[in-house]
């Protein structure tokens, strides 16, 4: 991992909010002190999906993904009803807010004066000079930072016709990703001027598209000219069966290289998937401490003893409804890799002839019938937060090693004895 990038920073949110930074470890200005501070922790944001002037809904949708762990969420205000709606919604909700502004700068203006914590302009859409010289002075003059999103689909020129055929013939003549990183960096460029000569700083930048590659490329090179932190996301990534994937291989390369302040995993699916997803992945990196358990799994082979998809399926609902402390639960279906998972985690089972061997930092504590697996493993997990909560117990301990049983009754097919355990069950009822 390289250390993060060191940018100015930037504040959003208020006292009912509460404030959330980004980026950081740049200071500027003749009273900076001489050591810079580290940059703040990266945070996640989302989007709602519905329309924000049906108030009582978007309340709802925000506090559902406040309460999934999004920092800040951005709201769409395409119409003036949705600018109107903003200063009731900011009263009633406690996590920082962005207008998303699109096409008419009077939005923006009207999203400051509601009192909105952070607005988005896109200069693909917004680019007239006193316009966006409005803008700037009225967050200025309210103290709110400006997002400037340079995404793919909406920098190339669609109003002057000519202009754009230029522009999309240099796109798409030879090299499309060559051509399409320099508008994107012309743009930028050509935009932030803007911002400078009117003494704003307080700037987030994003440059977005669907190609993982194009922003991974963007990015570095963003990195590499401006010192503002830096929103990271892939702009229309399609569902989350494959959008998980573009995203996190472009974010996850960037985060893993330094840089990165912000991010959204952008899903055509509920948004609450978005901020689940973009928190794992900074646990993942460590860029975050973990909330909650951290569940692995063995993935099935012709060794499991038991109906893993399903067990491992349950124990992750049942642990994100009861465990808040970030211990390790191992979920193994067979006794080759069993123990050796067993050992590194804090709460761990490992199957064995359709019975379950659970461990506790190590050492064994029962073992039950595969029907049992599921409220033993749960009840030793809620009993072992319980014991770290009152500093009984550290995290992460490991107290015995555990040597391996030998097998118990047949290893077979993981489809067979998922199979198995589906007949077993329907013959029960």
């Amino acid at each position: 991992m390289t250390p993060r990038r060191p940018t100015r920073q930037v504040s959003i949110g208020n006292d009912r909010t509460g404030i959330v930074r980004i980026g950081g470890g740049k200071e500027h200005g003749p009273d900076a002190p001489t050591t810079a501070s580290r940059p703040a922790p990266v945070s996640v944001q989302t989007m709602t999906a519905g329309y924000t002037h049906d108030i009582d809904r978007c309340v709802a949708e925000i506090e559902k993904l406040q309460t999934a762990g999004a920092d800040i969420v951005r709201v769409a205000v395409p119409e003036r009803k949705d600018t109107e709606a903003l200063a009731e919604i900011l009263k009633q909700t406690t996590v920082p807010i962005v207008a998303d502004v699109h096409f008419h700068f009077k939005r923006a203006l009207e999203a400051v004066e509601a009192g909105v914590h952070k607005i988005r302009l896109n200069p693909g859409n917004i680019n007239d000079r006193a316009q966006v010289e409005d803008v700037i002075r009225a967050c200025k003059d309210a103290g709110i930072p400006i997002r400037v999103g340079v995404n793919e689909g909406s920098i190339v020129e669609r109003k002057d016709k000519q202009k754009r055929a230029k522009e999309l013939g240099a796109v798409f003549s030879e090299h499309k990703h060559g051509y399409m990183l320099a508008i994107m960096i012309a743009k930028l460029e050509e935009y932030l001027d803007i911002f400078y000569d009117n003494d704003f700083f307080d700037i987030v930048i994003s440059a977005k598209s669907m190609d993982a590659s194009l922003v991974i490329d963007a990015y570095t090179e963003i990195a590499n000219r401006f010192d503002h932190p830096l929103h990271l996301g892939v702009t229309h990534a399609g569902p989350k069966e494959t959008g998980c994937i573009r995203s996190v291989v472009a974010l996850g390369t960037l985060l893993a290289n330094g840089m990165g302040d912000t991010i959204r995993i952008s899903y055509a699916n509920d948004p609450i998937y978005e901020v689940q997803d973009g928190l794992e992945l900074l646990y993942t990196l460590g860029l975050r401490e973990r909330k909650g358990a951290e569940l692995i799994a063995c993935p099935t082979c012709g060794r499991i003893q038991v109906d893993l998809f399903t067990l491992t399926q349950d124990v992750h609902k049942k642990l994100e409804e009861a465990i808040t402390v970030p211990m390790k639960v191992a979920v193994m279906g067979c006794v080759v890799n069993g123990p050796g998972e067993a050992e590194g985690a804090d709460v761990a089972v490992f199957a064995g002839d359709r019975k379950g061997i659970i461990y506790v930092q190590g050492e064994k504590v029962a073992t039950v019938p595969e029907v049992d697996i599921l409220d033993r493993l749960l009840a030793e997990c809620v009993s072992f937060q319980d014991r770290v909560l009152s500093g009984e117990v550290t995290l992460g301990q490991k107290r015995v090693d555990i040597v391996p049983p030998d097998p118990i009754g047949e290893l077979g097919s993981g489809w067979e004895k998922m199979a198995a355990a589906r007949l077993t069950i329907g013959e029960t009822h």
